[in-house]
């Protein structure tokens, strides 16, 4: 089968494969403060996953491959979630912009993504080929489990 891109696959089960080939390529560089710090104000506690550094960066992977070009800001919006404020109603709160960026920084620098001329950042071409072969894995894998 030829032709697949990250667009053709589940998104979950993309995430998880690519969360998995990052940890296993073992290249991509981890911030000391990952056990102990929170992904956003609007939560009470750090993940309690010990690789979601790893399923976090994936997800930013795949969502700088299906756009343009992409800043650190958008990830925030993306990522963020509701704010229990107790009687007053919940609000959506961007996610913390340090992660994100420390990703894409880690990102950057395995050359998955690059800057983008005009500003965010953009998939690279060895990123995108990379992305497309886990993607292509993760649809045969799909379809063995199918014909099961």
């Amino acid at each position: 089968m030829t032709g697949v891109s990250v667009r053709d696959v589940d998104a979950q089960k993309f995430i998880e494969a690519y969360a998995a080939f990052l940890k296993r390529q073992g290249k991509l560089p981890i911030p000391g403060w990952v056990d102990t710090v929170k992904t956003g104000h609007y939560k009470e506690l750090p993940p309690q996953s010990m690789d979601w550094f790893y399923v976090r960066a994936a997800s930013v992977a795949r969502h700088v491959y299906l756009r343009k070009s992409v800043g650190v800001g958008a990830l925030r919006k993306v990522h963020g979630g509701q704010k229990n404020r107790g009687s007053r109603p919940s609000h959506h709160v961007d996610a913390s912009g340090s992660v994100d960026r420390k990703i894409l920084q880690a990102l950057e620098k395995i050359g998955i993504v690059e800057q983008h001329e005009k500003g965010g950042r953009r998939i690279s071409q060895a990123g995108q080929r990379d992305l497309d072969r886990i993607a292509q894995t993760t649809m045969e894998a799909e379809q063995e489990d199918d014909d099961e």
